[in-house]
């Protein structure tokens, strides 16, 4: 079964690892740290077919009839691409939250002129959306969630054959409901700064009308950048803690993607 075994592999053994290769790829694509453009395609290139070196041969799947038009071939790739896509979408939720969350603190705190470069997107964004995504990153790391999902990968071709992803009703309805998280989730994970820059907004509103005489709006700037860090640094351990409910939940969210795809299958 394993291409490189025996001296001259089949066409269908041939073809089987290319598509292997292709959901284990369309997972990398999406997954924190190895997709975007912050880790050169090189590293990105050598990581897939390595793991896919790895996992082919403990893999017990029968090769597909191979395709006779290239039409046919093209649809079946891009179908295993799009399964091992849709299992790191879950991922992309919870970054997209904490990119948003950054995006609130970094307003508030006065941050929105200064932007930079983001390597992994090629656009400008807040420079506390690009902290807190490394952070999650890091924290995504140390609880190995990647693990979770080279697991998931090897798992679903138990459960999802070869070209099963399809577009359905229920399919749908999970990202639409996984997307509004990103919200819920962003504003949860900037709570502590929205309600301390709030309270600091009042505060100087109330002295700006008691000492017209004080300059509030030059006051407010080192005042905010202040604040906003402080308490960023004394509620972390909060920012970690709800990162890891929404790391902990990823596993069953998994099996709910098997469920609906292999169904669809």
């Amino acid at each position: 079964m394993f291409p490189f075994i025996s001296p001259l592999p089949s066409h269908s053994d041939v073809f089987l690892f290319a598509l292997v290769l292709c959901r284990i790829a369309g997972l990398f694509a999406a997954l924190p740290l190895f997709g975007g453009r912050r880790l050169p395609t090189r590293i990105k290139v050598v990581a897939v077919l390595s793991i896919t070196l790895v996992c082919f041969p403990i893999l017990d799947i029968a090769p597909p009839p191979l395709p006779q038009d290239t039409i046919s071939i093209g649809f079946l790739v891009i179908r295993e691409i799009l399964i091992g896509l849709t299992l790191s979408f879950i991922t992309q939720i919870i970054f997209a939250a904490v990119e948003f969350s950054g995006q609130i603190i970094g307003l508030q705190m006065g941050f929105s002129i200064a932007s930079v470069i983001d390597p992994t997107m090629g656009n400008q964004t807040q420079i506390m959306s690009v902290m807190q995504t490394l952070l999650a990153t890091l924290f995504f790391l140390s609880l190995n969630i990647h693990h979770v999902f080279i697991h998931a990968i090897v798992d679903s071709f138990s459960v999802i054959p070869i070209g099963g992803w399809q577009m359905s009703e229920a399919l749908i309805h999970f990202m639409i409901k996984a997307t509004t998280e990103v919200f819920i989730l962003g504003v949860r994970l900037a709570a502590p700064v929205m309600v301390a820059l709030l309270l600091t907004s009042v505060v100087l509103g109330i002295m700006a009308r008691a000492f017209p005489q004080m300059n509030v709006f030059m006051v407010s700037f080192p005042l905010n950048i202040g604040l906003g860090f402080m308490v960023l640094g004394m509620t972390l351990l909060l920012f970690f803690h709800v990162l890891e409910i929404s790391f902990a939940n990823l596993s069953g969210q998994v099996a709910n993607i098997f469920k609906i795809l292999a169904k669809g299958g």
